[in-house]
């Protein structure tokens, strides 16, 4: 029989849900959460809490959904330690540094390729983090790329093909776009659920962008656009326009680039509340805090985004070059004492804000692995039992006490994992 799992105690819930809980995030005190299999069977009051098999005491603690990080690159050789220092000693950042990674990535076996990346999602994990996105994107070949997305599906939730990242050196534009939209697109489209593109000077153009979506649509593939990085650009309309399930970085939008993704959302539920109940569809406003920070770009307008309607997700862009950090708390204090957003948007935001941005705040989504999952990003009944307990009274800590650790417990799928 499927065991049952009593977290009781807790000072403060975060349940992402708020036909359980009070104010935006659905926050109950003194509540407790009942865990069945791999389920979250049962949230409300400790006082009515039901008896299960067994009891983990949270001792006042707040209790939130775990992390759902919805844009990384971690399969990858190597490291860009002299371009970062660089950039602190005030060069400007370029897309020109992902080659050097791709130079380390086709020389690194699968085995090394899997090891860092297990290692990495091993960290990520001790930091609430238990739903994860990564992309390919440092092979560029077609072999590179099919071998990337078989050593992401072992670890990650989702799997997103960038072949789209750069024109690697020495290769011709258009032959490599007829490779990217063709026979590299053929050979990873079994292995991934989405197709991204970097939409930015240096990388790919409109017209090329356009293609590179399109072609993925016709693969049934979702999609997602590297936009609005390097300067105001095309991509945010693109991704708009294109049904894209986001539009990361944002750190150059204009006014109407903002109307376009917050009137994404004007034929679903509209604003910080929509995914929910599983109804809404748009694009989502992805900001990436830390990588603003390391490539010292300006930040993401998340305040403006939030105001405006649009739905925002916080995700880390943990990667070798310009965001190398897989810590979800840092962006989420980050957003709170520097972007403007409040606790309770933060952590929306790095929740369920990640799941819909991945297309998982609804059941029945498919993880790598072929198997049918329940949505995340939520504590509510039914949903995937992703927890994580912090050593603090509530989440006003991750922003109050900014670098200290305070993940204390975590589980997901109902099995405790940090």
């Amino acid at each position: 029989m499927t065991r049952t799992l009593l977290i009781d105690n807790i000072g403060e819930l975060t349940t992402n849900d708020e036909s359980l809980g009070a104010g935006l995030g659905g926050r109950l005190a003194d509540a407790a959460v009942v865990i069945e299999g791999d389920r979250v069977a049962w949230v409300g009051p400790a006082s009515q809490a039901p008896a299960a098999d067994e009891r983990f005491d949270a001792a006042g603690r707040a209790v939130l959904p775990g992390w759902v990080d919805s844009h990384t690159h971690m399969v990858f050789a190597g490291d860009r330690t002299a371009e970062f220092e660089a950039r602190m000693a005030g060069e400007s950042y370029a897309a020109g540094g992902i080659n050097v990674t791709v130079e380390a990535t086709r020389a690194a076996t699968d085995e090394a390729l899997a090891a860092n990346l297990e290692r990495l999602v091993a960290e990520a994990r001790r930091d609430g983090t238990t739903t994860m996105e990564t992309k390919t994107g440092y092979g560029l070949t077609v072999a590179d790329e099919l071998r990337s997305a078989r050593v992401a599906a072992l670890h990650a939730d989702a799997v997103t093909f960038l072949g789209a990242h750069v024109v690697p050196a020495g290769a011709d534009p258009a032959d490599y776009l007829d490779l990217v939209t063709g026979e590299m697109l053929d050979a990873v489209a079994p292995h991934v659920s989405a197709v991204d593109v970097f939409c930015e000077t240096g990388a790919f153009d409109d017209e090329q962008t356009a293609r590179i979506l399109s072609s993925a649509t016709a693969k049934g593939l979702a999609t997602r656009v590297h936009g609005n990085q390097l300067g105001h650009g095309p991509g945010t309309r693109l991704a708009v326009e294109h049904g894209s399930l986001s539009v990361d970085h944002l750190g150059f939008l204009t006014d109407a680039d903002i109307e376009a993704l917050a009137g994404s959302w004007e034929h679903g539920q509209r604003g910080t509340a929509a995914g929910a109940t599983g109804t809404a569809r748009g694009t989502v406003a992805t900001v990436l805090p830390a990588c603003d920070l390391s490539t010292r770009m300006p930040l993401a307008p998340a305040r403006k985004l939030l105001d405006a309607g649009a739905v925002v997700a916080i995700a880390s862009n943990c990667n070798p070059g310009t965001s190398y950090t897989s810590s979800m708390s840092f962006c989420v204090a980050t957003a709170v004492l520097q972007m403007g957003l409040t606790i309770q948007e933060a952590v929306r935001a790095a929740t369920l804000g990640g799941a819909i941005a991945l297309g998982m705040h609804e059941d029945g989504w498919v993880d790598p692995r072929g198997a049918i999952q329940p949505r995340v990003g939520v504590v509510s009944p039914g949903a995937r039992a992703d927890l994580q307990l912090l050593d603090a009274p509530s989440v006003t800590h991750l922003a109050y006490r900014p670098g200290m650790r305070l993940t204390g417990a975590v589980w997901r799928a109902g099995s405790r994992v940090g």
